[in-house]
């Protein structure tokens, strides 16, 4: 499966972005999906994840309660709202799938390219 991630860019503290994550191939209905980012000089790390279904969200802490993840399986894609941003979450943002569900949390499924988020104080 390839996955092509956008809607990244250039935002002031608080306000909001929407990441979108479109993937290739039907397979991408039955693989779990996920988000994970990278600051510079940092290494990745994990932000959230969804199963297969989209009943089943997983978060990092420091994106509880401001992050949305979502998909839909119809048109091949995957979502993350992120709400009340905070500089702190300036990164590239990469999104990834896999069959297995500990594949997009631990970040040993498909990668996609990113997309970079910088948020200004």
């Amino acid at each position: 499966v390839q996955l092509q991630a956008s809607g990244g860019g250039l935002v002031q503290a608080g306000d909001s972005l929407r990441l979108s994550c479109v993937a290739s191939g039907r397979i991408f209905s039955s693989y779990a999906m996920g988000w994970f980012r990278q600051a510079p000089g940092k290494e990745r790390e994990f932000v959230a994840a969804i199963n297969w279904a989209g009943n089943n969200e997983e978060y990092a802490d420091s994106v509880k309660g401001r992050f949305t993840i979502s998909r839909d399986n119809i048109r091949n894609s995957g979502f993350l709202q992120m709400n009340s941003l905070k500089p702190e979450d300036t990164a590239v943002y990469y999104c990834q799938a896999g069959p297995a569900w500990s594949a997009v949390i631990t970040g040993t499924g498909h990668w996609g390219q990113g997309t970079q988020v910088t948020v200004s104080s």
